[in-house]
């Protein structure tokens, strides 16, 4: 199973903590990080990594525009939303845009992991 991910998250505090909890896990490696989506696709082209994980809420561009772009241009790589906010509404836009998971930011880290290697597995 594949493991390069890339966070996409306007707060530094959020991408240093999700890259501690993605590196802890064996196999699973940041290739890269961007604090919008504008930088996120441009990031994503060059890396082409595994799995993106995209903020809802940014600057710029926000998750919802990047992944409609993202699912146009790397249509294989599963999208995980990972917002503070949470509903069916978020939750429809996110899919509509392209998200495979939308998983809220209060989630446990072992739930988020799990989510991850779920998203993987599957687009393996």
């Amino acid at each position: 199973m594949p493991g390069r991910i890339l966070i996409v998250d306007d707060h530094a505090a959020v991408r240093r903590s999700l890259r501690i909890v993605i590196e802890g896990v064996p196999g699973l490696v940041v290739c890269g990080e961007a604090e919008n989506g504008q930088i996120g696709i441009t990031v994503a082209q060059e890396l082409k990594p595994d799995l993106i994980i995209l903020d809802v809420s940014m600057p710029v561009m926000n998750g919802f525009e990047a992944a409609r772009i993202l699912r146009s241009v790397l249509p294989s790589v599963p999208i995980l939303m990972f917002t503070s906010f949470t509903g069916a509404h978020l939750s429809e836009e996110a899919f509509a845009a392209g998200a495979n998971k939308v998983i809220s930011k209060s989630s446990s880290p072992e739930s988020f992991i799990h989510h991850l290697q779920e998203l993987l597995r599957n687009a393996a």
